[in-house]
């Protein structure tokens, strides 16, 4: 399965667009509840407005807010900005942690984004359990279904290579987006399909 994902989607790679390790720990936090393609059309403003950590770590909330506003929840999110940019300068030297334990410490950061940074910024094992991931992996019978985003993640530890967890999570986006989509999966185009629970349930039923 894994080898047909990779022949599938070679170029498995973030779709957030960042040039700095913070910068993609904040769009993360803007990507909640909004969509990458949304968040890629917001930062390019938002970083030239505070073009450093310190800038951000300094700003004024609500000005951050009116950069965000569009992706939504943007006043929850603007104030996460400016906190964790503030912990990050005065915490940890401006550097973004490079392990779970201090990720979580910082405001707005869950499991999904710790684990997207320790995969996409440090090359270290990282399961991105987003909603994509907790669906497609149920259907396909890797997960056994649970929703929930910690113990979806506690599966995959147990299967998928710490190697291939980075790349795995994002061809599960990937894939969630062109075929395995949430309300009409495309079983019958899948090439996974025959080794997909969900599947076969679907071609049984034809």
């Amino acid at each position: 399965m894994i080898d047909m994902l990779k022949e599938l989607y070679p170029d498995a790679e973030c779709s957030l667009d960042y040039q700095k390790d913070y910068e993609l720990l904040f769009s993360v936090r803007l990507a909640a509840q909004c969509t990458d393609a949304r968040v890629n059309l917001v930062t390019p403003a938002l970083f030239a407005r505070y073009p450093t950590l310190e800038d951000f770590a300094t700003a004024d909330v609500d000005e951050v807010g009116e950069y965000v506003h569009s992706t939504g929840f943007w006043r929850a999110k603007a104030r996460d900005i400016v906190a964790a940019a503030k912990m990050l300068v005065e915490t940890y030297n401006g550097k973004v942690p490079d392990n779970m334990e201090d990720l979580l410490r910082l405001p707005g950061v869950g499991r999904k984004t710790a684990n997207l940074i320790l995969g996409d910024i440090y090359g270290q094992e990282g399961y991105v359990c987003d909603t994509h991931c907790i669906r497609i992996t149920g259907r396909l019978g890797i997960t056994d279904g649970s929703k929930d985003p910690v113990k979806v993640e506690m599966q995959l530890r147990k299967c998928i290579p710490p190697e291939e967890s980075n790349h795995f999570c994002h061809r599960m986006v990937l894939h969630g987006r062109a075929l395995c989509t949430a309300r009409n999966p495309q079983c019958h185009s899948c090439p996974l399909s025959a080794l997909c629970t969900y599947g076969k349930a679907a071609q049984e039923t034809d």
